[in-house]
């Protein structure tokens, strides 16, 4: 069975907002601190869109097609997803966690699967596909004790 060890690493993230935390109470009584916390400014796409969306002619008869737009919302947030993954590996090169739980929205889960290193991989413990960020720390305990539980 898996638990929220003392010395446990857990990263909170969604697309603009992220929490390094480290577990400095026991595996029953667990006692989130806050490490770091990073954000990044990420407009809405209406914000940051330039232009509306282009068109085309098309070759083979007489319509226009529209393309879409470049979502440079989503964009900034798997930008900031990989920075994250750089951050974890940085981290664990200098071997300063041994055990990692990722709790981070759906989208940006799959961005952190794809990028973090073999180096941090090996040591994450779990997965936790919900959005966190803005919830007392006292409930991401019990909202990640329940999921390392319920994994076993």
């Amino acid at each position: 069975m898996r638990k929220l060890q003392k010395g446990t690493w857990v990263l909170i993230a969604d697309g603009e907002k992220a929490l390094f935390l480290v577990n400095e109470g026991s595996a029953l009584h667990p006692k989130l601190q806050v490490l770091r916390k990073e954000e990044q400014d990420n407009p809405a796409i209406r914000e940051q869109a330039a232009n509306r969306r282009g068109r085309v002619h098309q070759s083979a008869n007489q319509g226009k097609s529209a393309y879409e737009d470049t979502d440079w919302h989503q964009l900034g947030k798997e930008r900031f997803a990989q920075d994250l993954a750089e951050h974890l590996y940085r981290k664990a090169h200098k071997d300063q966690f041994s055990h990692l739980v990722i709790c981070a929205a759906p989208d940006i889960l799959a961005v952190l699967r794809d990028e973090i290193h073999q180096e941090v991989r090996r040591r994450v413990i779990a997965e936790v596909p919900k959005t966190l960020t803005n919830h007392p720390l006292d409930e991401v305990a019990k909202i990640i004790c329940a999921d390392l539980e319920a994994q076993s």
